[in-house]
């Protein structure tokens, strides 16, 4: 019996750490021969960034989205380059609008070029990273999103409307400086937006994508799917390769970084 009883227990302290470890080790192995064979037939950098929700310690939910960390990582990706083009797998519900902005930006300077592939969805900040791209490669149902920025939680469109059909006297004093803060955020986004697509749709349509992707008319989490998005003028292709899927599949928040639970309330301005 005591014999039986240290098997069980052998196996459970291999069940709980050698094999977990095993397991991850062979995945990142898997992750690494597909990115190396997308380099190797298309001359990119493959970078990726794959956000996913998950639970923590006893069962809290746990939320990936752009962060700091991201831009710093990407940036340093990004600078391994060198003067190959880019293949950027993105799978994200958005995040930090300072954070998409800095990678945005410094994937738009990249003169080679860049590919940006979404299997599924890169919402809110993950399509202002897409509007950076030269192209955007989709699966037919996958989906983009407005890039509105959001405060406390809550469209900053929503403030604007306040202010616009309620009396100013009428209105508390916290909301006002809010909505402040969104006109100035909208603003922003918007320009940013416009910087980011001017060199594809022109000046005279960038300005008018900015203004629909940014002013409230759609929910934040309306899904702009490849139809739409090529009648906005987006440059997008549903010729998805199978290793993306298969890249999203294998990868997992443990694998990118540790998750960190979301608290949106006391967070800066989000997309």
């Amino acid at each position: 019996m005591q014999k039986l009883q240290e098997l069980l227990w052998l196996w459970a302290i291999l069940g709980f750490t050698v094999l977990p470890a095993v397991k991850q080790f062979l995945v990142t192995m898997r992750r690494k021969q597909i990115v190396a064979k997308m380099e190797a037939e298309r001359g990119t950098k493959v970078i990726t960034m794959i956000h996913r929700q998950g639970t923590g310690i006893l069962g809290a939910l746990m939320a990936r989205y752009i962060d700091l960390n991201d831009s710093e990582q990407i940036m340093q990706e990004i600078a391994k380059a060198g003067d190959r083009p880019i293949d950027l797998v993105l799978h994200t519900p958005g995040g930090l609008v300072i954070a998409a902005e800095q990678i945005a930006r410094v994937l738009h300077a990249h003169k080679p070029g860049v590919t940006v592939y979404v299997p599924q969805y890169a919402m809110s900040g993950g399509t202002i990273l897409a509007m950076a791209a030269t192209e955007i490669v989709m699966d037919q149902h996958a989906m983009l999103g407005p890039v509105d920025p959001q405060l406390n939680n809550l469209p900053a469109s929503s403030y604007a409307r306040v202010l616009r059909e309620k009396d100013r006297n009428a209105i508390q004093d916290d909301t006002l400086m809010m909505a402040d803060m969104a006109e100035k955020a909208t603003n922003q986004v918007r320009k940013m937006a416009y910087d980011l697509l001017k060199d594809k749709l022109g000046d005279e349509r960038a300005g008018q994508v900015a203004a629909m992707m940014t002013e409230g008319r759609w929910t934040h989490d309306y899904p702009l799917h490849v139809e739409e998005l090529q009648e906005l003028g987006f440059t997008v292709n549903t010729q998805l390769p199978a290793a993306i899927w298969e890249l999203l599949t294998l990868s997992n928040a443990a694998q990118t970084k540790l998750m960190r639970a979301a608290d949106p309330k006391k967070a800066p301005a989000k997309m």
